[in-house]
């Protein structure tokens, strides 16, 4: 997670730092974590209520980590099994970093990094090609909702899309994306959204049919901060 510069770096601020996978084969791997301005790494606690909401469809996913930072998402993914995952991150150093890390990791081939402004590279990309993705762009530059313009063309039907981003910056999604779960801390809202493919009938007509797994009537809000104290 990147913060902007006047957010002071949580764990990274005096030097290297690490972030731990909490599940899967590389459970309890520390990975290394670059000394870099504004670079907060997703809290352990959102990590785990983000993949255990995702536990019956990260086996065998295509996964995006756009501005990946630390790749705390996208490894934690691959991890749990996920077949592939793309890290974009912008800083070279970072992106050196993640690089590295993937190489040291059996089965690390299995991430891809790529060193690129993600404005930019999201329109070369094919559409249709990822099942999840997590968006957790810089605060404070406005970002988001071009990121989301240029990432939607291509998550698959039925995908799933998990956003963080400051409390009170909307998310603003087609009619065709729907909350799933949500949670906030003091200074962050995270939230998963999934892809409801609508089907046509016979006659060409929307037939509505929801192909994801059922979940609540209503998005379960998980305070955070509630639960850490």
């Amino acid at each position: 997670m990147k913060m902007p510069a006047r957010k002071s770096p949580r764990s990274v601020a005096n030097g290297p730092g690490q972030v731990r996978v909490i599940g899967g084969r590389w459970r309890g791997r520390k990975l290394p974590v670059v000394d870099s301005a504004g670079l907060r790494p997703t809290p352990d606690r959102i990590r785990e209520t983000l993949f255990n909401w995702l536990a019956p469809v990260i086996n065998g996913a295509s996964v995006l980590d756009l501005f990946a930072g630390s790749g705390a998402l996208g490894l934690e993914a691959l991890s749990r099994g996920a077949a592939s995952a793309v890290l974009v991150e912008r800083d070279p150093i970072l992106a050196a970093s993640l690089l590295a890390t993937t190489q040291r990791l059996q089965g690390g081939q299995a991430a891809k990094v790529v060193q690129a402004d993600a404005m930019h590279w999201l329109p070369t990309q094919p559409r249709s090609s990822f099942d999840i993705a997590f968006v957790d762009p810089p605060f404070g530059q406005g970002l988001l909702a071009p990121a989301l313009a240029g990432l939607l063309p291509l998550m698959r039907a039925g995908s799933w899309l998990h956003v963080e981003g400051p409390i009170d910056e909307p998310v603003i999604l087609p009619g065709d994306w729907s909350l799933h779960r949500e949670g906030r801390t003091r200074e962050v809202r995270h939230a998963l959204y999934r892809h409801r493919p609508v089907l046509t009938a016979g006659d060409g007509t929307p037939a509505g049919v929801d192909t994801l797994p059922n979940g609540p009537a209503q998005p379960d809000v998980l305070d955070l901060e509630r639960f850490a104290q």
